[in-house]
């Protein structure tokens, strides 16, 4: 199990531990600003970010290992996430009390405009004091064109939506705000998000993968490559010689995105430990 697991589930899924929902979390005042001064984060300044990936990416290996190190570090004491897949979001679903949907702030600085990928949830009703801390900032990007609040969405109609963003070729990751308090639920894709762009394309991981693998079964595979196209860490290549799709487990992060793809359902998804490749990496 991933480090948060142990810290913070008492040895099981840590996203699945409703305390770490909990307003009683939002009476400490640094959590509270902290949320406040997220929500307030311009597009420009999440564009600034980018330039600082690209600076990070062109240090010397030594000095960029440094950085990282201290980045992540502090990331995980802050804001960090997790790739959860379908079932599990529906697990979490099954027992927050209220889900809003509001505007991507990553998106909103890399491709402009609203869009509506990231959910607030909470284990009391009308969002909570996390939705409240949240339009207390009076951030209008994140609350849509009409300004008049967060989007409330029931259950079935939360679950409906993620799959829809599952079709699209979305990951699903849950986020912490001082960990390990989760308030947020986003769908993530290479380009878009900044977290995903940091964690695959800048080696600065913000994120741990899921824990899951994904596995192929050859004997249902026709070498389509529809799960290849939507992986988003590159985890999937093609044998031409045996015209099927190969996972690499050491690569995979276990989001089940091309387990939707799969049109002959030839892909599963088993638990990261029972796979001795895959097991020890977060």
């Amino acid at each position: 199990m991933c480090e948060f697991c142990h810290k913070h589930g008492e040895g099981k899924k840590w996203y699945l531990e409703a305390r770490n929902y909990s307003d009683d979390l939002l009476s400490d005042a640094r959590r509270r600003k902290m949320i406040a001064d997220f929500s307030k984060t311009t597009p420009e300044q999440a564009q600034a970010t980018i330039g600082r990936l690209e600076q990070l990416n062109n240090l010397p290996g030594f000095v960029r290992r440094v950085v990282t190190w201290k980045a992540k570090r502090r990331m995980k004491q802050v804001h960090y996430g997790q790739v959860v897949p379908i079932e599990d979001i529906e697990r979490i679903f099954g027992f927050v009390n209220s889900i809003t949907r509001l505007a991507c702030g990553c998106r909103a600085a890399t491709v402009g405009g609203e869009q509506r990928f990231c959910y607030g949830i909470s284990l009391s009703p009308n969002g909570g004091e996390f939705s409240k801390i949240v339009n207390d900032a009076n951030i209008s990007f994140l609350k849509g064109p009409a300004n008049d609040g967060l989007e409330s969405l029931s259950r079935d109609e939360a679950i409906a939506a993620f799959r829809d963003h599952e079709k699209q070729g979305l990951c699903h990751t849950v986020w912490t705000f001082l960990s390990p308090f989760i308030g947020g639920v986003c769908n993530c894709d290479r380009h878009d998000c900044l977290a995903m762009r940091s964690t695959v394309t800048y080696h600065l991981p913000v994120m741990f993968r899921a824990e899951y693998v994904s596995r192929l079964d050859e004997d249902l595979c026709n070498g389509c490559r529809s799960c290849m196209r939507v992986c988003q860490f590159g985890a999937i290549s093609y044998s031409a010689a045996r015209q099927k799709a190969v996972i690499d487990p050491r690569m995979c992060y276990g989001c089940g995105i091309c387990r939707a793809a799969c049109a002959k359902g030839a892909i599963t998804l088993d638990d990261r430990a029972s796979v001795p490749a895959a097991a020890g990496i977060w």
